[in-house]
């Protein structure tokens, strides 16, 4: 399911699943590098939507729901040039047709590098 996806393409890899948590690995090199060798805000949002939307996927019914994401902000804390940053995403609420997830992402060493805030809007699937 993830094959040939953003995900895939930003080496983002999933290390826990839980009900109400997702944590989530993302390197820094050069696919989430942005011009001035920096992590790329956009790779750090890609993250924590990932992690938003996989989280909020446990939640649903898998088989008459789908999760789509319905907003997001991000709050670029601390500069990061390479390694591996960490997303750990929490849900906050858990709606009938809404989700609101929290997602931090930190370094190795446990700096806060960026957090956000994610809305996930439960879809009914397409047969």
């Amino acid at each position: 399911m993830l094959t040939n996806t953003l995900i895939n393409s930003l080496g983002i890899e999933v290390i826990e699943l839980l009900k109400g948590k997702v944590v989530a690995t993302m390197p820094v090199d050069e696919r989430t590098r942005q011009p001035f060798g920096l992590l790329h805000g956009g790779a750090s949002v890609a993250l924590a939507e990932t992690v938003a939307s996989i989280g909020a996927f446990e939640l649903v019914d898998k088989e008459t729901e789908a999760v789509v994401g319905l907003e997001i902000n991000a709050n670029h804390i601390k500069g990061k040039r390479d390694g591996v940053v960490t997303a750990t995403g929490t849900v906050l609420h858990q709606g009938r047709t809404t989700m609101v997830w929290d997602i931090r992402i930190t370094d190795e060493e446990g700096n806060l590098i960026c957090v956000s805030r994610c809305t996930m809007a439960v879809i009914k699937q397409k047969k």
